[in-house]
């Protein structure tokens, strides 16, 4: 037992990710993925950030009465076997998680999920790859960066976690998380850009703050 434990916590986690985007934008408004952010959208900067972690599969979720998520979509050449429909995207964030959770469009090696907000673009790289490191050494656990010891998105779930969202009777991702105490392990993390969501204009540009000098041009 000991030894599949310590072959386990020594293991690199096969990751799936799950870029949330069926949002309605409505304090925006406009679609908040869809905004520029350095030579590309919002969305397109997020794949572009797990294709670097080399994620092994990359799904967005996203509403099928937002076509232009789609277009953008097609316009970065993403598959579409990798997109995922929320019918009801008015029952919030949690819904699209469900629907990714119950997907069946998944590569059945993976071993851990990412589920990602996708209106934090500004995040370092370095802390996306801080997460997957920490998750390699908790390898059963739910794992989350933090931030004076509060717990931030993206969240690593292992596949028994993710699988249990399919049959959830919580109302939302923190409910859930609440009801899995002993599963939670985090690690506090310097970068402020979790302490930010895109949700207005002025969000977007203390986010364009947050990036790289130069990332947007002159």
């Amino acid at each position: 037992m000991l030894e599949h434990m310590s072959q386990r916590s020594s293991s690199k986690p096969l990751v799936g990710v799950v870029i949330l985007g069926a949002g309605s934008s409505l304090r925006m408004g406009e679609p908040k993925l869809l905004l520029p952010w350095a030579d590309t959208t919002v969305l397109g900067h997020l794949i572009r950030c797990w294709e670097k972690l080399e994620a092994r599969q990359i799904a967005v979720v996203g509403a099928a009465s937002a076509p232009g998520i789609q277009q953008e979509l097609d316009r970065l050449g993403f598959p579409k076997n990798n997109r995922i429909f929320n019918p009801a995207p008015e029952q919030g964030m949690f819904s699209s998680i469900c629907c990714a959770a119950t997907w069946s469009g998944w590569q059945p090696e993976l071993t851990h999920w990412i589920v990602t907000l996708g209106d934090q673009p500004h995040l370092r790289l370095e802390t996306l790859q801080g997460l997957l490191n920490f998750g390699r050494g908790n390898f059963e656990r739910i794992c989350q960066p933090q931030r004076g010891g509060r717990r931030r998105h993206p969240v690593l779930l292992p596949k028994t976690e993710f699988e249990a969202l399919k049959d959830s009777s919580a109302s939302d991702l923190k409910q859930f998380l609440e009801q899995r105490t002993d599963a939670l392990a985090g690690f506090e993390s310097d970068d402020a850009g979790l302490d930010l969501d895109i949700d207005r204009p002025e969000d977007y540009e203390r986010a364009r703050q947050l990036a790289p000098p130069n990332s947007f041009g002159p």
